[in-house]
């Protein structure tokens, strides 16, 4: 199956979201089938890092700015606390081991979206109506929010505030210099991915992402923390925060780039 397979699925091979340089740069993102073995061997090749990405300065700019974040959405983290522990049973967090900086494990930390489960089978990634997900974890991950507490790891020095999301052990095929982020050109371009894997079949959801999607979210983040600089870092905030808080106008601002290619490179098939 491919992506152009799935009705209502994004199948361009570019995206436009905010990447090295000034505005919004193109990046080409050809989709290609690769076997799912060849993309969870652990290259211990550090990724392409710009100075800003490794530097103290960016540090700085994580703990100042994740203090601020806390202290501002405090009311919000306090209700989506409460909200998550009175409507379903369960922990009000959801925590997992996953890879960070030069391949060491840290323990991410979310508001829990899914029901407790009872030891069944079910797929590493998640889709649109997954039956997992409670109402009030739907309506978390629609405004991203369920991702607030990974302000504290940015704190503890596990993330960053930009870069690319951290992997789950035994998933993680690259070996970063920098620490792994909330937010990257990869999660914007990406923002309706439980949309796209809506009708991809059950028993396929995870190879499909290993194979179609994983890929493509690491040409665009490792491109973007290559040449990351301070300004393209706080204006890929600007963006996130702008798709989080008001996710349709989003849409509509980054529509055009969905709609002018819309055709995949099927050549490797």
């Amino acid at each position: 199956m491919s992506l152009s397979e799935i009705p209502g699925a994004f199948t361009p091979d570019r995206y436009d979201v905010p990447t090295a340089g000034i505005g919004q740069i193109s990046t080409i993102c050809r989709f290609h089938t690769v076997p799912v073995s060849q993309l969870v061997v652990h290259d211990l090749t550090p990724t392409p890092a710009s100075s800003w990405s490794v530097s103290w300065a960016k540090r700085v700019l994580d703990i100042f700015a994740a203090s601020l974040a806390l202290i501002a959405f405090s009311p919000m983290i306090l209700f989506a606390a409460l909200i998550v522990r009175l409507t379903s049973a369960g922990p009000i967090l959801f925590s997992q081991k996953r890879v960070g900086r030069f391949g060491k494990l840290f323990t991410i930390y979310k508001f829990r979206s899914m029901r407790v489960e009872d030891g069944e089978f079910w797929p590493g990634h998640t889709k649109h109506r997954d039956p997992r997900l409670t109402a009030v974890g739907a309506w978390l991950r629609k405004y991203k929010l369920d991702e607030l507490p990974q302000l504290v790891n940015v704190l503890l020095g596990d993330m960053s505030l930009v870069g690319p999301r951290p992997k789950i052990p035994g998933h993680e095929s690259i070996y970063m210099s920098y620490r792994p982020g909330i937010t990257s050109p990869a999660t914007l371009a990406f923002r309706r991915e439980e949309e796209m894997l809506e009708y991809v079949p059950h028993n396929e959801l995870d190879s499909f992402y290993s194979a179609r999607i994983k890929p493509v979210k690491h040409e665009l983040d490792s491109e973007y923390m290559a040449q990351a600089t301070f300004s393209n870092d706080l204006l890929m905030l600007v963006h996130t925060v702008f798709a989080c808080l008001l996710p349709q106008r989003s849409e509509t601002a980054l529509a055009r780039s969905e709609q002018h290619v819309p055709v995949l490179d099927e050549s490797a098939d």
